[in-house]
C-alpha cells in the first residue's frame, strides 16, 4: 500500500471487541513515532474506521495537533460503510480530506490477476476473494451469500445505521437482484414486497444498499430539468455475483439460456458503468418514453452518451436509440454486443472513456 521506502503502520478496527477512541489514539501515536524517526515522514492506515465511535472528531483533533507540530504523518482511513464514512468526513473533517473511491474489481483486474474470461466475469462478478472457489459452485455460492451478502447487510448496514424495518431492507435487496435491469415504480416495489410502508423509506433503504455496493436505483435521464427523485428507478445490481449466487442456476445453465444470460450481461454493463464512474462527475441514468427505451445514458454536464446493450434478452419495450438521438443529440450512440463494440472491449474501458 505504501510507496517503496515509506515507513507505514496498519491497524484495523475489524475485531470482535469494539474499538474505542483510546485505541485510535494509540494507533495514531504509533504512526507519529514512525514519522519522527524518518526524514520522509510515515503513513498511517486505519481500516474499518467507521467501527470506532466518534472517530471523525478524534481524527480531526489528532490531525490538527500534527499540523501545528509539523509532524509529517500521512493518514489513510478505510471503511466498508461509505455512508457512515461520508457522514464523519463532512461533519468533522471539512477541508482536511480527499475521497478516493474503491469500487468492485473490474473485468480488467480480474482478468489480469486470475486469468478470467469475459464470460466468467459476467457470471461471477468482481469479488477477488471468491475467485479461488469458482471451480466448486456450491462453495462459491455459499461464500457470496454467507460471507459477503449476509455480512454486509447485518454488519455494515443494520448494526451501523438506524433501520426501522430490517426485514423490508432485506426483501428490497432480494427484489433488486431479482429485477435488476427492470424499471419499477416505488409503488410497484412496495406491492411486490407486500409492505404498507412509504416510498420515502423505500428510497432511503435503496440508498443504503447503494452505499454498501449492493443494489441501487438508476434515475431517469432528464436533460435540462430537475430530475425527480421520486421517479421510477431502474434497479441495478452493482456486482453480478450478488445476482448469480442467489439465482440457483449454474454458470453453464445461465450461459445456455439466452434470456437469463442477456439479463446478466446487461446487469454487468450497468455495474461496470457505475463502478468506473466513481469519483468522477459522470452520472449514469436510463431513458424511457412511451414504449422506447435506452439502456444507459452517461451524462457529463450538458453532454451525454447513449448506450444500448444487445444481449439477447427479451424486452417489453423497443430499442429507443433513434428516438433518443432525435430528441437529445447525444455525443455518441453506442451499441454493445454483436455487431457493435465487443463486450470484452467495452468492459475494458472506464465510463469516462466514451466521452473522448
Amino acid at each position: 500500500m505504501a510507496e517503496p521506502g515509506v515507513v507505514s503502520h496498519y491497524a484495523t478496527a475489524d475485531e470482535p471487541t469494539l474499538r474505542d477512541r483510546s485505541w485510535l489514539e494509540q494507533q495514531w501515536e504509533t504512526g507519529r513515532l514512525r514519522a519522527r524517526d524518518q526524514t520522509t515522514g510515515a503513513l498511517l492506515v486505519l481500516d474499518e474506521i467507521q467501527k470506532v465511535t466518534g472517530w471523525s472528531e478524534t481524527v480531526k483533533r489528532l490531525w490538527d495537533e500534527d499540523t501545528h507540530a509539523g509532524i509529517p504523518l500521512k493518514v489513510i482511513v478505510l471503511g466498508s460503510a461509505p455512508l457512515l464514512i461520508g457522514r464523519g468526513l463532512t461533519e468533522s473533517l471539512a477541508g482536511r480530506f480527499e475521497v478516493i473511491p474503491v469500487p468492485h474489481w473490474s473485468f480488467t483486474e480480474m482478468k489480469t490477476v486470475f486469468g478470467w474470461t469475459v464470460e466468467q466475469y459476467v457470471y461471477h462478478g468482481g469479488y477477488p476473494g471468491s475467485a479461488p472457489l469458482i471451480a466448486d459452485p456450491a462453495r462459491w455460492r455459499s461464500y457470496i451469500v454467507d460471507s459477503l451478502i449476509e455480512t454486509t447487510i447485518s454488519r455494515d448496514i443494520l448494526l451501523m445505521t438506524r433501520v426501522d424495518k430490517p426485514a423490508l431492507l432485506r426483501l428490497l435487496f432480494q427484489l433488486g437482484c431479482a429485477y435488476s435491469g427492470q424499471i419499477l415504480s416505488y409503488q410497484k416495489i412496495l406491492g411486490q414486497l407486500q409492505d404498507a410502508g412509504n416510498t420515502v423509506t423505500l428510497a432511503h433503504y435503496l440508498n443504503l444498499l447503494k452505499g454498501a455496493g449492493m443494489v441501487m436505483g438508476l434515475m431517469k435521464y432528464s436533460h435540462g430539468q430537475v430530475r425527480q427523485r421520486g421517479s421510477s428507478p431502474k434497479l441495478q445490481v452493482l456486482n453480478t455475483a450478488l445476482l448469480s449466487a442467489q439465482s440457483g442456476d449454474t454458470f453453464e445453465e445461465v450461459r445456455g439460456h439466452g434470456d437469463k444470460w442477456g439479463r446478466l450481461v446487461e446487469t454487468c454493463v450497468g455495474a461496470h458503468l457505475m463502478n468506473t464512474r466513481a469519483g468522477t462527475a459522470l452520472e449514469v441514468t436510463y431513458w424511457r418514453e412511451r414504449n422506447h427505451e435506452v439502456d444507459f445514458v452517461l451524462q457529463r454536464g450538458d453532454a451525454c452518451v447513449a448506450i444500448e446493450v444487445k444481449s439477447g434478452r427479451r424486452r417489453e419495450s423497443l430499442p429507443g436509440m433513434a428516438a433518443f438521438a432525435k430528441q437529445y443529440s447525444p455525443r455518441k450512440s453506442l451499441l454493445v454486443g454483436p455487431q457493435g463494440i465487443p463486450l470484452e472491449e467495452f468492459l475494458g474501458q472506464p465510463a469516462a472513456y466514451w466521452f473522448d
